[in-house]
């Protein structure tokens, strides 16, 4: 029975030792030390851009559905590259509701204003351009008051009873954009619908 005994603690410390001269020969043989400071990986073994790819953000902030809490304005530029890009304008109320987004190219934002020669404007200029102007896209003079005067005439496209909530709400503050195909947009908020509403200018 000694002898029995005796010979399986052996075996359990034979098979012990065999696993740390196992563990040692692993760590001896790493061509990694641990102790070395970590190196970022290289530009190109990064993950390529995607079409989500966010390359600029701007941020505003305006009273728009509530007159009493301002709503967070975002325009966010995303894509491979500026000009092939697209911008996603989003509306989010105080609440944290997304109450607008709407994406359209980034081109829209290019002007022949913004360019001292558009025929002769580089990719550069573009870019720099549609740059620029997303700085100024939140700006206190794009957003007005009243939304729709009294006397305003009705777009053909746009819903009756929307457009007589619009003229009777003096409040209605809107926004002005460049719509996808450059033309002018405008943003506003209905409190009698609780919708936004866009009016093709």
């Amino acid at each position: 029975m000694k002898q029995t005994l005796f010979f399986g603690a052996a075996l359990l410390l034979s098979l012990s030792l065999a696993s740390c001269l196992n563990t040692e020969k692993e760590i001896g043989t790493t061509e990694k030390d641990p102790r070395a400071t970590y190196t970022p990986p290289t530009p190109a073994e990064r993950s390529r851009m995607t079409s989500s790819t966010v390359l600029n953000t701007v941020q505003g902030s305006h009273v728009f559905s509530d007159p009493t809490r301002p709503d967070k304005f975002v325009l966010q530029l995303r894509g491979l590259r500026i000009l092939s890009g697209q911008v996603h304008l989003i509306v989010i109320n105080a609440g944290g509701d997304t109450l607008r987004h709407e994406v359209l190219p980034a081109r829209a934002l290019l002007s022949e204003a913004a360019l001292a020669d558009p025929a002769a404007a580089s990719t550069r200029d573009k870019e720099i351009a549609i740059l620029k102007r997303m700085n100024t896209f939140f700006s206190p003079e794009s957003f007005v008051q009243p939304a729709v005067t009294p006397l305003a005439e009705q777009p053909a496209e746009f819903n009756t009873a929307a457009w007589q909530a619009l003229r009777a709400d003096p409040t209605a503050v809107a926004f002005d954009y460049p719509g996808r195909d450059g033309n002018g947009q405008r943003l506003t908020y209905s409190k009698l619908l609780h919708r936004v509403l866009v009016i093709n200018q």
